[in-house]
């Protein structure tokens, strides 16, 4: 693959740097630091493409917060000028980390997505007797930041871009030389390509037909069960000597028995919401309902949080059980007004 270049004043272009501002703010009108930006608009964009040009870039304070939805995870947020930053860098060089993935990598990609990848391993579950899935252990806590850096200069050929890259990469360690924070637009792409290596391997080398990768979540399937073991052992190898990660214990199984994925199990012939998701469901159903009947939320609040939830819900097969919840609520609501 031939590298690419000459895309530093792309970047630093005025109209991109613009676009870049506009989705940085997206979602985030008028908090302060983006009201402060967004008033000096016109001297800050010419001094982000001076950094840009000269390849040395300022990185801001990052804001760290802990979620527990759906699993605990510490979230680092760039500052909002690094966003605007990150936004420029990834128009201009999508392209580029794009023609290097992969059909069967779902993750960070237009026109792919989690339930682009769910009916892909549906197929598969239907048209195969196995399936190996694996799962990287603690995926963004342990990318090498030189075997990244390595990996981007085989697709970057400017040393400039490439020393923003690693300034970017620099920037946050959870160990001497490892880790990419969680919730930055950067890092979405890093990952992926960090991964998409082991995509070739497993399509090029190992010969695989059937596979799906979401992120770090990835499935291979075949009618003989031997040879995913030897596959999964031929790739436990691969992550450890190669890309300096660990993988979680293999799950093999018959697919009649359902594939854990992406927050169901999904059948040869059916789809459910696996344990987590159902509590999750049924936590945040009856949490949104109570916000809209406190008037905590107007009906447009309350539609436009539970219009994504139901529509996960219905994915799957969960008719009788949104309808036992819902049936549920209503009657403990006609109570309480009487």
């Amino acid at each position: 693959m031939k590298r690419a270049n000459h895309l530093i004043d792309k970047i630093a272009d005025t109209s991109n740097l613009e676009l870049a501002f506009w989705k940085a703010r997206k979602g985030k009108n008028g908090m302060p630091v983006v009201e402060q930006f967004r008033n000096n608009l016109y001297q800050n964009l010419p001094q982000l493409a001076e950094q840009i040009k000269s390849g040395f870039i300022v990185i801001g304070k990052s804001h760290k917060f802990t979620i527990y939805d759906p699993k605990k995870r510490e979230i680092c947020a760039a500052s909002f000028p690094d966003r605007v930053l990150h936004h420029a860098m990834m128009s201009v060089c999508h392209p580029v980390f794009e023609r290097y993935q992969i059909d069967d990598s779902y993750a960070s990609r237009p026109g792919k997505g989690v339930y682009a990848a769910i009916q892909k391993a549906k197929l598969n579950q239907q048209s195969h007797q196995w399936f190996l899935k694996l799962d990287v252990r603690k995926h963004f806590e342990t990318i090498d930041h030189h075997i990244l850096s390595n990996q981007l200069a085989r697709l970057f050929k400017e040393d400039r871009l490439l020393h923003i890259f690693d300034q970017i990469i620099q920037s946050y360690n959870t160990a001497d030389g490892k880790g990419l924070p969680i919730g930055n637009l950067t890092s979405q792409y890093f990952a992926n390509h960090y991964l998409a290596v082991a995509d070739h391997f497993i399509k090029e080398q190992l010969k695989v037909k059937s596979y799906v990768r979401y992120m770090d979540d990835m499935v291979l399937w075949d009618h003989n069960k031997n040879d995913l073991i030897e596959k999964g052992n031929a790739l436990d190898s691969f992550f450890r000597n190669e890309l300096q990660l660990q993988l979680k214990p293999f799950c093999l199984n018959h697919c009649k028995r359902g594939l854990p994925f992406l927050g169901y199990v999904i059948f040869p012939e059916k789809m459910h919401l696996n344990l987590r998701s159902r509590k999750r469901f049924r936590k945040k159903l009856f949490q949104y309902q109570t916000n809209l009947e406190n008037e905590h939320w107007n009906e447009q609040q309350y539609h436009k949080h539970i219009l994504p939830l139901l529509a996960f819900a219905k994915k799957a097969d969960t008719f009788h059980y949104r309808t036992k919840l819902l049936n549920y609520e209503h009657q403990n609501t006609n109570q309480e007004r009487y």
